[in-house]
Parts: structure tokens; sequence; C-alpha cells
């Protein structure tokens, strides 16, 4: 009986739980839904939860009237290419403060978290006239180049990092091991949820980009996905089943790449809390 209180309070808390993913699944589900509707469909009332007929005249409208195949190549590319140079400096960033020591290491590292807290309009314009005095206005670089280097990459790795036995790295180095073997060959595959984090969050920043490529990017041809279908929605602002199905097409990849490496991003932000 002393039983009874703790399992009626548990279901009170599955019954809150549930009413909350729904509540959260019910925007997605009514983004997905109205894709296949047809546009009369899509403004009736009372709304309709099921279309009553399939169609996909969205889809088609998306890939007919816009570069939507090449909005989509271009937030690839950028995404992937600022993905290796973010991991690049920020493994050999985070090996240096955590396995170098050096005088005001730990200093400088408390300053680059410190940076965390500015925000991006801040830093946005003199960013501008920097690239645009080195002529990057109008190319891919310019949405690469100036965002790889993640501050937020180099901690989360770091912190993996100290949680590796100094001991490895001294059997290492009398096998003959050298600093940049010793970080790829050994350190890498002791961390790789903590990539697998970072190369999920750096994509899903690079693929939701929005101001800075709107700001830098002229032409057509190379605007990212999120440009494309701003210029798109402006065009189509009452076109709901296609401006519901570009929103369904854009996020497609960040919810396929999300649950394939889920469980690695829980395992990295349980390693990241470890102490020393």
């Amino acid at each position: 009986m002393k039983f009874k209180p703790v399992i009626i309070w548990k279901i009170i808390v599955y019954l809150i739980l549930i009413i909350l993913a729904i509540l959260s699944i019910l925007p997605f589900y009514w983004m997905i839904t109205t894709s296949f509707k047809t546009p009369a469909e899509s403004i009736a009332v009372p709304p309709t939860w099921i279309p009553k007929t399939l169609t996909f005249f969205g889809y088609e409208t998306v890939i007919t009237r816009i570069h939507f195949l090449r909005y989509m190549y271009i937030s690839f590319i950028t995404s992937i290419l600022t993905i290796l140079g973010s991991l690049l400096t920020a493994l050999l960033a985070a090996f240096a403060f955590s396995w170098i020591q050096f005088k005001g290491r730990d200093t400088i590292f408390m300053g680059f978290l410190s940076l965390m807290m500015v925000p991006m309009p801040v830093y946005i314009i003199p960013l501008f006239l920097i690239v645009q005095r080195l002529g990057w206005l109008d190319t891919l670089h310019v949405m690469i180049v100036p965002w790889t280097v993640s501050i937020f990459s180099i901690f989360l790795l770091r912190q993996n990092m100290r949680t590796i036995p100094k001991d490895l790295y001294d059997a290492a180095v009398i096998d003959g091991c050298g600093r940049l073997r010793f970080l790829f060959q050994i350190i890498v595959p002791l961390i790789k949820p903590a990539i697998t984090t970072i190369v999920i969050f750096e994509f899903i920043s690079s693929w939701n980009t929005f101001m800075w490529p709107l700001m830098v990017i002229n032409k057509d041809n190379l605007r990212p996905i999120q440009v494309g279908l701003a210029y798109f929605a402006q065009g189509e602002s009452t076109n709901y089943p296609a401006l519901m199905a570009a929103s369904t097409l854009s996020i497609l990849p960040l919810v396929i790449l999300f649950f394939i490496a889920q469980k690695q991003i829980i395992e990295s932000y349980a390693r990241s809390g470890l102490k020393e």
C-alpha cells in the first residue's frame, strides 16, 4: 500500500511528459501533412489534420520554381568544409590546452571561454569589413573560413581529453610516438563521441546559418538553403503547401543526422562532466 503514492506520482509525471512530447511533435506533424495538401485545403476552416487528397503540388513547386537542389548542394559543401576546418583547429587547440604545459595556458583558455559570451551582432560588422577588404564577398570561402574555429568545440574536446590518463602519453613517448601521432592515432579514437557531437552541432549551425550569408552573398547560385528559402517565401507567401514542403526538405538532413548519432551525443556530454 505504501507504494501507491509513488506509482500515482510516476503516472502523473509520464502523462505530463507524453503531453509535452505531443505538443513538441505537433508543429512538425502539421508541417508535413500541410506539405501534401492542396492550396485550398491548406487554408480550409476548420483545418484538416489528415490530407483529404494526397498531392505533391508543394514539392513540385519547390523543385521547379527555385534552384532548391543547388541551395542544398551549397549548404552541404559549406557545412562539410566548415566541419573539417573546425575539427582540425579544435583538435589541435584542445590538445595544447590539455596536454602541453606552457606559461599562461589556463589563463588563455579562460580568455577563449569568455569570448563565448560575446554575441554575434558585436563582431559581425567588423568581420564583414575584413572579408570585404580581402575581396571574399560572393565566394564560397566567405561562408567557410570565418567559422572554422569554434570555442565550444575546443572546450568540449579539451574536457574529454583531460579524462585520458597521463600514463598513456608517457607510455607512447617511450615507444617513440610524437605529439601529433599520439593525438591522431591514440586520442582521437578515444574521444569519438565528442567528435561526433561536434560534427552534428557544427552541421546544424552551418546548415541553419542565415544572417551571415544574407550579408555576404548576393549571387543566387551561391545562396545556402536558408537564404534561398527566405527569398522563396517572399514570392510564395500564401502558397502554404509549397512553404511547408520546402521547410520539410530543409530539416530532413538534420533530423536524420540527429537520430543516427544521438547515442554519441549523450555519451559525449556524460564524459565531459567527469572530474579530472
